[in-house]
């Protein structure tokens, strides 16, 4: 893993005072005049600017490859799903595929289109079938490429 702390990462705040032990989500980056990383950290609503040294990297953002692997992961386990309706059947599918190839234009409309479209049939899915097993597996997947999307978009 690398230790460079990149936008999209989620790091521990070290240093000591009112955030000391919290996790937040790196939204920004940027230097100040004597070229010192600062660091602007997501906690809860609020956003607050830490230098890198005040912080700990806990998990890196996902990489394309990542993201990718979770794409083909869903699309392994959507055959599985017993009551996917018909036209799901065949559009989750092709939504996913879609969007493994429109990922590398970095076509942010046509990306997050996609992404939408999947996100809402799944959520109509789940309500059909919330208990079973394969949603852990959907899901952990699922915030992967979300994740990728919110913090590389």
């Amino acid at each position: 893993m690398k230790d460079k702390i990149e936008k999209g990462d989620i790091v521990l705040i070290n240093k000591r005072g009112e955030y000391h032990n919290q996790v937040g989500e790196v939204s920004e980056i940027d230097y100040n005049i004597f070229f010192v990383k600062i660091v602007l950290v997501k906690l809860g609503n609020q956003e607050e600017t830490f230098e890198e040294k005040d912080l700990q990297l806990q998990t890196k953002k996902p990489s394309i490859e990542e993201v990718f692997a979770s794409i083909d992961k869903i699309l392994e386990v959507v055959d599985h799903i017993p009551h996917l309706p018909t036209k799901e059947k065949v559009e989750l599918p092709n939504r996913l595929k879609y969007l493994k190839l429109d990922i590398p234009k970095l076509d942010k409309q046509v990306i997050l289109k996609n992404f939408d479209s999947i996100d809402k049939i799944l959520t109509a899915t789940r309500e059909a079938d919330s208990s079973a097993t394969f949603w852990q597996e959907i899901d952990s997947n699922f915030d992967k490429i979300s994740s990728w999307i919110r913090t590389s978009l």
